[in-house]
C-alpha cells in the first residue's frame, strides 16, 4: 500500500557537539532536533534526531535521521519510528534510505512496516511518502 502527504518543520533546534580535539574534516557534523506537522493520507506529527554534515553555501552533504511519527496513515492511527538519510549534491539526492522500524507500531499501526521517501519541490514543498504493509 502507499500513503502521501505533505509536510512543514515547525521547530529545528541545533544542539552542541564536542569535536574531537585531534583532527578536523572539510564540514563539521551537526546534531539537531526537529518537530514536524504533517498532512494528507499522513497525517500527524514526529519528533527527530537529525544528524549531518553539510556544507550551506553549496548545498552539498549528507544526513541521517530517526523519526518518531504520531498520528494517522490512510486513515489508521498510531505510532512507529522511521529512519531516512541521503546524500545532496546541490540539486540532487542520491543514496537515499528510507525504512520503517520493525515492530515499532502501536495502535492501528502496530505490524507496520515497509519503506518510503521524501522530496522537496523547487518552492519548498515537502513531500513523503510510504510504501508499507500492515501485518
Amino acid at each position: 500500500m502507499r500513503a502521501s502527504g505533505t509536510f512543514t518543520v515547525a521547530s529545528f533546534v541545533p544542539s552542541p557537539v564536542a569535536p574531537d580535539p585531534d583532527f578536523k574534516t572539510a564540514l563539521d557534523v551537526g546534531v539537531a532536533t526537529m518537530l514536524k506537522h504533517y498532512e494528507g493520507e499522513i497525517e500527524g506529527r514526529s519528533a527527530t534526531v537529525f544528524v549531518s554534515a553539510y556544507d550551506q553555501k553549496a548545498g552539498v552533504g549528507t544526513y541521517v535521521a530517526m523519526e518518531s511519527f504520531e498520528g494517522s496513515v490512510a486513515g489508521r492511527s498510531g505510532a512507529f519510528n522511521f529512519a531516512h538519510s541521503a546524500t545532496t549534491h546541490g540539486e540532487n539526492r542520491e543514496g537515499e534510505y528510507f525504512v520503517i522500524v520493525p515492530t515499532s507500531g502501536t495502535g492501528e499501526l502496530e505490524g507496520i512496516s515497509g519503506t518510503g521517501g521524501l522530496s522537496i519541490d523547487e518552492d519548498g514543498t515537502h513531500h513523503f511518502w510510504l510504501d508499507y504493509e500492515l501485518g
